[in-house]
């Protein structure tokens, strides 16, 4: 049976997805970009501002779900410039304690040309 995650404490999906879907004990994430989920804008100049505030939202959606990034066990993340790799790790290794599989790849743009964009898949 699948369980539609929502909150507003993330960005609203603007196509058509949702959040996250429950499915056999898993959350599946959509990709979270750094919108601020109260004003529906794109917050920070630099990655580890963006980076942070996509965090925030993929924490978010995992408090939603009942879970916690500890839980999660596969990361995507989409840079826009992998030259900002070093930078975006650092934030994303005060989230990650817990190592989770991971692929991080460079793309030609993001929505709304942000710098970066994380899905994640956890274990509730």
């Amino acid at each position: 049976m699948l369980r539609k995650i929502s909150t507003d404490k993330a960005p609203a999906a603007i196509g058509p997805y949702s959040q996250g879907i429950i499915v056999n004990g898993m959350l599946f994430a959509s990709g979270q970009i750094p919108i601020n989920p109260a004003t529906g804008n794109v917050e920070g100049a630099d990655i580890t501002a963006q980076a942070e505030l996509v965090m925030k939202n993929v924490g978010a959606l995992l408090a939603e779900a009942g879970t916690t990034c500890e839980n999660v066990v596969k990361t995507t993340c989409f840079l826009a410039d992998m030259g900002d790799f070093a930078a975006f790790n650092e934030v994303y290794a005060k989230y990650f304690t817990e190592k989770p599989a991971r692929s991080c790849v460079a793309v030609k743009t993001l929505p709304k040309n942000v710098l970066c964009e994380v899905e994640v898949i956890a274990a509730l």
